[in-house]
């Protein structure tokens, strides 16, 4: 499962309103990033009417269009090839903030760095929503038992790319937090900021993007053991089935991620006085994916004791696994601090959580008994106490990382290669002429 993001909508702009071009040299070019801009706000406001893998796609390649012209806009600006004729003014919906009637309301930012947040932001919604959609095609394909080797493969691929998406959709979060949003801040261009735009929530997004990635990561990882595993789930684990202590420390690691970033999501900016909080479908679903890991990583301690070590973690095996299993429970009864499901968007995510937890504690009912049995007749050993077990759980293991953003290349202006190349032939002109003039 990963967060459906709702997108944002723009409203127009002309960039032949906003600045004048003493020399002329870019009319054209501001022309075509009106033109761009005026397609992006078109795609923005259909896709609020569709969810599908090529809407994601659409608006990932028009923002991969739209970028570079908007940078070489705002670098011509600083350089003073371009001047403003007034303070630019762009207004965007926002998505993530809460209030009291669900709707997103429509700010004005007067600042070139708040477009390209604003940008930014949507880039990596859609880069998250696209990974989403591809999950949500693939279905629970690992435990079909009439799938084909060459069909797993295939989907363990296009998982893969979903995992990688995520990837991406965390670095350019983090872009926003550490580079553009600072930027903005500074410019003191726009004095009220929606928590959209607040460092710690991108940071927030960044470290939920991650765990989202990692959570299909364990998901790949797992797929040919719970293959092998599907006539009969429960011990002993197949031959191709990873080491449970290792898949416990990922699970260890995403409720960590999901932890962090709902306390970041919490966090009010210190530049802002904005009232405004993260909107609680958000909050949930961090809260929600915390409790999960938190929960599925005790289960695969419990396994692992079991499996690895005999006699002497009989114990460990079953405490670990009740552990587990009263969490799940909760998690399954509505959770502490969870909350209450309001929007449709949030009822259909803890649908399929509800519906994957009561697929968890079945397994663990399996494991259970097994362990108990052999425990009450061969190895009699105590089960320790919840302390005791907290004080010897391991840490968390990473097995993805987020895709650094690099910025798009400047398409015209100061520090382009149209720039560079224009004074490269003026140079080789100069030098030609220069030596021409001996023999004249």
């Amino acid at each position: 499962m990963t967060f459906l993001y709702d997108f944002s909508t723009t409203g127009a702009i002309s960039f032949s309103e906003i600045v004048n071009d003493p020399s002329g040299s870019f009319t054209r070019r501001i022309s075509e990033a009106t033109q761009i801009r005026s397609k992006l706000r078109g795609t923005l406001k259909e896709s609020k009417r569709n969810d599908g893998e090529k809407d994601y796609l659409t608006v990932i390649k028009i923002i991969d269009e739209y970028l570079p012209q908007l940078q070489s806009i705002m670098n011509c600006v600083a350089h003073g090839d371009l001047q403003l004729k007034s303070a630019p003014v762009f207004s965007w919906r926002t998505t993530l903030s809460a209030n009291l009637f669900h709707s997103s309301p429509r700010v004005s930012l007067s600042s070139f760095h708040a477009e390209h947040a604003c940008c930014l932001l949507t880039y990596a919604f859609a880069f998250s929503n696209l990974a989403r959609t591809i999950v949500t095609s693939l279905g629970a394909y690992e435990h079909d038992r009439a799938i084909s080797q060459s069909e797993r493969e295939a989907k363990e691929g296009q998982l893969k790319h979903a995992t990688g998406y995520l990837g991406r959709a965390s670095g350019i979060f983090t872009f926003l937090s550490e580079t553009v949003l600072p930027e903005l801040e500074r410019s003191k261009s726009s004095s009220q900021l929606p928590v959209d735009l607040f460092p710690e929530v991108c940071t927030s997004l960044a470290k939920m993007s991650l765990a989202d990635a990692q959570t299909l990561a364990i998901r790949k990882l797992l797929s040919k053991s719970f293959y092998d595993s599907n006539v009969a789930p429960g011990p002993p684990l197949p031959k191709s089935h990873p080491a449970p202590g290792l898949i416990a420390k990922l699970h260890l690691e995403c409720a960590s991620l999901y932890s962090s970033a709902r306390t970041l999501a919490k966090t009010q900016s210190s530049s802002s006085k904005s009232s405004e909080d993260v909107s609680t479908d958000l909050r949930h679903y961090m809260s929600g994916e915390n409790a999960l890991h938190s929960a599925l990583a005790k289960k695969w301690l419990g396994i692992d004791a079991g499996e690895r070590g005999g006699e002497k973690k009989a114990g460990d095996a079953i405490g670990f696994l009740l552990w587990a299993k009263k969490e799940l429970q909760d998690l399954k009864d509505g959770g502490k601090g969870v909350g209450l499901a309001k929007s449709d968007k949030e009822k259909r995510d803890r649908s399929s959580r509800k519906e994957k937890v009561a697929n968890e504690l079945e397994i663990i009912d399996v494991w259970l008994k097994h362990y108990k049995k052999v425990n009450d007749t061969v190895h009699f050993q105590p089960i320790p106490s919840q302390a005791d077990l907290q004080s010897r759980m391991p840490t968390g293991a990473t097995a993805v990382y987020p895709t650094a953003y690099v910025p798009s290349k400047l398409t015209f202006g100061p520090g382009s290669e149209a720039q560079t190349q224009s004074n490269d032939n003026e140079t080789a002109s100069d030098t030609a002429y220069a030596g021409a003039g001996e023999y004249y």
